[in-house]
């Protein structure tokens, strides 16, 4: 199925102009960091529905997310969330795990979509009529949407690992790479919940005590 129009157009409004009405959107949240798990998001979206504000996730406050996200789980004709494990992550690889977590994230919806806008380049490994939207967080509110329920979902999660592990301070950074978390690492080495295969935890299973920065 072919995208129409160009980079800054949105695919949704063409779609729902063409009659589809059950129309999904879907995105994940936490490729880059270095621990806890993918999330998964699939929202489908009343026509017409408007939510000021909603916007790519990365683009809001965490205010904003979670105004957005209970309006949003309140309003929906459906939605679902579907997580990928670290140990899930190393075995499939990232990407994998991400389309892999997004196709089960529209399977558990109640209701089928006619339609599934999928944010990035890749089709899910879903047999159901599919397009990839380039941005689509940025050009698609069913995206959007998708992306603020991801991303609210994750956070919540890697507030409860902070719980657990609290040397790692999870609920401020949620498992990225920054210059705190890699001197956590350094200071503490992996736990369970980091990504093995990623950089910056793998050198610590390769006999390396002082893995390099980044993912």
């Amino acid at each position: 199925m072919a995208a129409p129009g160009g980079p800054g157009e949105d695919p949704e409004a063409f779609w729902r102009s063409k009659g589809v009405r059950l129309l999904c959107g879907v995105d994940e949240a936490g490729r880059g960091p270095l621990a806890g798990p993918v999330v998964a998001a699939a929202v489908i979206l009343p026509p017409g529905a408007a939510f000021p504000g909603l916007t790519d996730s990365k683009l809001l406050t965490p205010a904003q997310r979670q105004e957005l996200c209970r309006d949003i789980r309140r309003r929906a004709l459906a939605w679902a969330v579907a997580e990928f494990s670290p140990r899930q992550i190393e075995r499939l690889g990232i990407l994998a795990a991400s389309l892999r977590a997004m196709a089960q994230a529209v399977a558990a919806l109640s209701l089928t979509p006619e339609l599934v806008l999928v944010d990035g380049r890749d089709p899910l490994p879903l047999a159901l009529p599919q397009q990839p939207v380039v941005d689509g967080d940025a050009r698609c509110p069913s995206i959007a949407a998708a992306s603020v329920v991801a991303k609210v979902h994750r956070d919540g999660l890697m507030e409860a690992c902070h719980r657990q592990y609290p040397q790692y301070n999870f609920a401020r950074h949620k498992g990225y790479a920054t210059a705190e978390h890699l001197e956590a690492l350094r200071r503490w080495g992996p736990c369970p919940l980091h990504r093995r295969t990623f950089r910056g935890v793998r050198e610590w299973f390769e006999g390396d005590s002082r893995p390099e920065d980044g993912p």
